[in-house]
């Protein structure tokens, strides 16, 4: 077990730049100060700083402890106010991570209704590339992430992936330029300016291929990692971009932008990934029951 004293003595020392200053914060000796500091770094087998003139920097095992103490006397200290709080004012906490390449729009939909379970959750989100996500999912410092993908295959990650819902492709773009390319979809996409999604994004290769089906050839003018940015390009008229059926009316109503047309060949599909197999955290069955009953749901 880690001593706590000593990581709070470390982390004084890196918030500090040095024993010195560190020691007279703590009002503490600094030779005290340094053999506790010594202490913790035997204890943990690598040197924790390294000098740089009169300055203590970080090492590279420094820097890792460094992100791991913050989080955990952050997590002290909220516990402690929900404490004092009273059990009234107690939450569960349900830490997501949603993959970036995961429309906004779509993770607001499925993680609204765990605001309004009967029991008080404190949402927490992270954004960042799937694999982090899931690097985090198995240290157990996320509870759930959201992908536009399942699990990748060969990860040393214990994780299952939980469908949510799929549906098909629409494409959409700001009204003058639809009016140019007329009505005849899919054929008006033929040459026309296309926003594509990045090459994290499950949807770029089936996109790609059903192009290439169609006979298609559209110009592609730019792609994007983030969704919400290409739809704002599509929005100033910049080129055609696809997006999830289920989310046509309302990027039409938020972007001002019309569909030219939509197909079933391709499907979005979305998933809860896990350390569980079956749902049973509260909020995560919140989730699913919210995809079939609301954003996916058939008929």
């Amino acid at each position: 077990m880690l001593n706590f004293k000593h990581l709070h003595y470390f982390l004084a020392v890196a918030k500090y730049g040095g024993v010195n200053r560190a020691a007279e914060r703590l009002h503490l000796t600094p030779q005290t100060l340094s053999g506790q500091l010594s202490q913790f770094e035997r204890r943990v087998g690598a040197s924790l700083f390294h000098r740089e003139g009169r300055r203590m920097e970080l090492s590279e095992t420094g820097k890792l402890a460094l992100s791991y103490a913050e989080e955990i006397f952050q997590v002290s200290a909220e516990l402690e106010a929900l404490l004092r709080g009273g059990p009234e004012e107690l939450a569960t906490p349900f830490r997501v991570g949603i993959a970036d390449v995961v429309p906004k729009s779509i993770a607001h939909q499925l993680l609204a209704p765990v605001l309004t379970l009967s029991d008080p959750i404190r949402l927490t989100c992270r954004e960042d590339r799937l694999e982090r996500l899931l690097a985090d999912l198995a240290i157990h410092r996320l509870d759930m992430v959201l992908a536009d993908r399942p699990m990748p295959p060969g990860l040393d990650v214990k994780g299952h992936s939980h469908l949510l819902g799929e549906c098909g492709v629409a494409f959409f773009t700001a009204p003058d330029l639809a009016a140019r390319l007329g009505t005849d979809f899919p054929a008006s996409l033929n040459g026309a300016p296309m926003l594509i999604p990045g090459e994290d994004s499950a949807l770029r290769a089936p996109l790609m291929r059903w192009m290439e089906r169609q006979g298609l050839r559209p110009r592609v003018v730019a792609e994007f990692d983030d969704s919400a940015l290409m739809k704002a390009f599509g929005q100033s008229g910049a080129g055609v971009f696809p997006a999830p059926v289920a989310m046509a009316r309302e990027i039409e109503a938020h972007y001002g932008v019309v569909m030219l047309g939509r197909t079933e060949d391709m499907r979005e599909r979305f998933f809860a990934i896990s350390a569980e197999r079956r749902l049973t955290h509260p909020a995560v069955v919140a989730v699913s029951e919210a995809a079939r009953s609301g954003l996916f749901r058939k008929g």
